[in-house]
Order: structure tokens, then C-alpha cells, then sequence
């Protein structure tokens, strides 16, 4: 069967989620196309979709969720704390006719990346029927572990500044990179620099540590953590970060602090350990994220909505 994914066009982190999705679709049997628009779709065929809320735009677009047997619809928040609340990156971007319309389908299922308690579930997203949650994951298809020696960083971190809207980011990580910079540890930090996926598997499979960084919405609600703690566990298995309620549920076994000099104490703990401890700690960790937190693993879960 043919499975619908818009393509996220930009570069940026729904690119890769997007893709990690459409792999393990196939991986599973189905048909994944990309769409622009939903102009593209046949509805006279059998298939189903994968869709996000800003994607919305016309009443063709319901239509076309309307005629899938089944459409995994992530949602935005109609209500979220400030300050991010009153930026609408945070926001849903479907009217209340258009969100009543959506949760009269029976064929729809609406999803999102965070854990929330049902008191949270009820404020966010008042307005949405049955709102799932379904966390980002590694895509073990598309990254393949490749050691080089060359790369072998004791700690290493690839991202971006991640301007959601208020810039925030970007103290958060000034302020850890500094603390790392006053030791005399091997530091492969690349920011904005837009590296190739090769050289970003390189980097990521062959550093002692991995370190990671989030948002501070993240730090301070805890609903959600970022794609780059699935990539970094699955590829290296080791990984040291601030914290975020639901990397700490997920992986209770990651050293997580948001005090920098911490993070940097957790990060020497670790390269503390004999090659034999080191290799034994990724290799299980890494084992775990294969059979736990793929993304094949997250489209079975949407299978079972």
C-alpha cells in the first residue's frame, strides 16, 4: 500500500525525520511516496498518509486525510506556556473549524514527539481528540556506524544554533562549549557547519562521547528530546547531556545535567573507563536503541493507533 509523506523540502531536523519515516515504511512492505502537494494524490487508490498540522492550507487537503484509510496527523499544541506560547512555532496552525473537521475522521490519528500526563495532554491540546504520543527515533537504515581513526575526538557535538524563535539555544550552548574548551579534551564541535551525512556518521561512530544539547523549552517543560539523542546512541553509544524529563525516562543510564561543569565531570567519568568498560557501555546501549527505538519501531506504534 501507498503511504503519503510530505516532503519537508527544507534542510533542518524534519528532513531527516521525515526520511528515517519514509525508509522504515519500506522497510515494513509499504509504498512510500513523497508528496508537494495533495493535489498529487489519487484518492480513487487505496493508500495512507502521513501529514503535520501546518501542512494544512486548503479544503482539498481535508479532503484527501477524509479519503485515506488511515492518516497519522501530527499535531501542535492549541495551548502552551510562555514565552513559547506566543510564538507560533509552538502553535498550531489549524483554525478551531479546521481541528473540529479533523476530529470527526475516524481515520485519523494524531500524534506527537512529547510525554505528557493527562493534565498536560488536556491543556495543550484541549482542542484535539486523542492526542498519542510518539517520540522522534534513530534511523538505523539510512546511518550505518562508520569508525574512522582519524575522527576520534574524546567528545564530540554536531548541530546547529536552532533559532526557535526567542534564540535561546545558543547561550545554552556558549556556556557548556566554554567549560569543555578550559579542558584539555579532544573537542570535535561542529556548529552550522552543514557537514556531509558520511563525515557526520565518521565524527559521531568514532568519538569516545557524544554530548547533546537542547532547547530551553525543552529544559525547562521535559516533554520532548531532540532526534540528536536517538542518532548519537545508535551510532556511538555513549552520550552525555543536559536535561530533559523525557531523555531521562527513556534513558535513565545517560548522565544528564544542566550545570555545565557537570557535564564536563560526567564527560571525564567516562574516559575514565578502560576500553574494554567504554566498548561494553556502547555496545549495550547501542544494542538497546537498535531493538527499542528505531524508527520501524515508531511506525509499528502508528500502526497500532
Amino acid at each position: 500500500m501507498k503511504i503519503y509523506i510530505k516532503n519537508p523540502i527544507t534542510q533542518g531536523a524534519w528532513m531527516w525525520i521525515q526520511k528515517g519515516y519514509k525508509s522504515a515504511w519500506e522497510s515494513l512492505g509499504y509504498d512510500p511516496v513523497y508528496f508537494n502537494s495533495t493535489d498529487e494524490i489519487n484518492t480513487s487508490e487505496e493508500y495512507q498518509l502521513m501529514i503535520r498540522d501546518w501542512d494544512i492550507k486548503t479544503l482539498k487537503d481535508l479532503h484527501v486525510i477524509d479519503k485515506s484509510s488511515r492518516t497519522y496527523f501530527f499535531a501542535q499544541p492549541n495551548d502552551f506556556p510562555d514565552p513559547w506560547g506566543k510564538h507560533p512555532n509552538f502553535m498550531t496552525q489549524c483554525s478551531d473549524e479546521t481541528i473540529s473537521s479533523l476530529n470527526f475522521f475516524d481515520n485519523t490519528f494524531f500524534w506527537t514527539f512529547g510525554n505528557l500526563s493527562n493534565d498536560q495532554r488536556t491543556q495543550h491540546f484541549s482542542k484535539w481528540k486523542n492526542i498519542n504520543t510518539v517520540p522522534l527515533a534513530f534511523d538505523n537504515i539510512n546511518y550505518i556506524p562508520k569508525y574512522n581513526e582519524d575522527f576520534k575526538y574524546d567528545v564530540c557535538f554536531i548541530g546547529g544554533w536552532a533559532n526557535n524563535g526567542f534564540n535561546e539555544k545558543k547561550k545554552i550552548m556558549i556556556d557548556i562549549f566554554s567549560e569543555f574548551r578550559k579542558t584539555n579534551l579532544k573537542c570535535g564541535f561542529f556548529i552550522n557547519k552543514n557537514i556531509s551525512h558520511d563525515l557526520e556518521t565518521k565524527i559521531i561512530s568514532s568519538s569516545k562521547v557524544c554530548l547533546n544539547i537542547h532547547d530551553a523549552y525543552q529544559r525547562t517543560l521535559g516533554y520532548d528530546t531532540n532526534e540528536r539523542t536517538f542518532k548519537t546512541l545508535g551510532l556511538n553509544g555513549t552520550l552525555i547531556s543536559d536535561e530533559v524529563d523525557q531523555l531521562t525516562r527513556l534513558f535513565p543510564e545517560v548522565q544528564a545535567s544542566n550545570n555545565s561543569n557537570k557535564l564536563v565531570e560526567a564527560c571525564n567519568a567516562l574516559l575514565d573507563l578502560s576500553t574494554k568498560d567504554l566498548r561494553i557501555l556502547k555496545e549495550t546501549n547501542i544494542e538497546h536503541i537498535l531493538a527499542n527505538h528505531c524508527y520501524t519501531h515508531r511506525v509499528k506504534k502508528l500502526l497500532q493507533l
